[in-house]
């Protein structure tokens, strides 16, 4: 036995779609996994995990111990992926003292707000990073290690720091490899 769930039991996992060529670690989480689609072409490695509205297209790669949370929706397009340990947050608390925090609150007592957060093609998540709700990472965009992802970013550009700043232009010469 393979560390990977055969397709047999990714059918049984109950995945909304479920693509050609999927190799997710049977040490990874998911919860509410028909609300999740995922392409062909993906990885999902040991102790990810993946939790709400989740949408995952071809090419992608989410390494060990990344965290997806998408209450208000994530979507990781074609080419992309997340190096170890990231964090993507579709959803937050208000933490002013106003409302109450948690998931087993009355949801009428907290006040939880966000967005969903789009990666676009050919980007690159840096390992440790955080990408807060409401996001987009542009198509071509990669993020250095370590950084908080608090603005959409611009298309075809390294970006890199808390909070993550512009660092140069990104080449396009990727493309040209598929």
């Amino acid at each position: 036995m393979n560390s990977f769930y055969s397709k047999n039991e990714l059918d049984k996992i109950g995945f909304s779609k479920v693509g050609d060529n999927v190799l997710i670690s049977r040490f990874a989480r998911f919860y509410g996994p028909e609300k999740m689609q995922i392409g062909s072409n993906v990885r999902i490695d040991d102790f990810c995990i993946l939790s709400g509205d989740i949408i995952l297209h071809d090419f992608i790669h989410i390494s060990a111990f990344c965290a997806l949370y998408g209450k208000f929706g994530i979507e990781i397009d074609d080419y992309s992926g997340l190096s170890p340990r990231c964090t993507v947050f579709s959803a937050t608390d208000d933490f002013s003292g106003d409302f109450l925090v948690g998931p087993m609150v009355n949801s009428g007592l907290t006040n939880v707000k966000g967005g969903k957060v789009m990666i676009n093609k050919y980007s690159q998540v840096g390992a440790g990073s955080v990408v807060l709700p409401g996001i987009t990472v542009r198509e071509g965009v990669a993020v250095g290690a370590m950084s908080l992802v608090n603005k959409t970013l611009d298309e075809w550009s390294v970006f890199a720091g808390i909070p993550c700043k512009f660092v140069k232009k990104r080449t396009k010469k990727l493309l040209e490899l598929i």
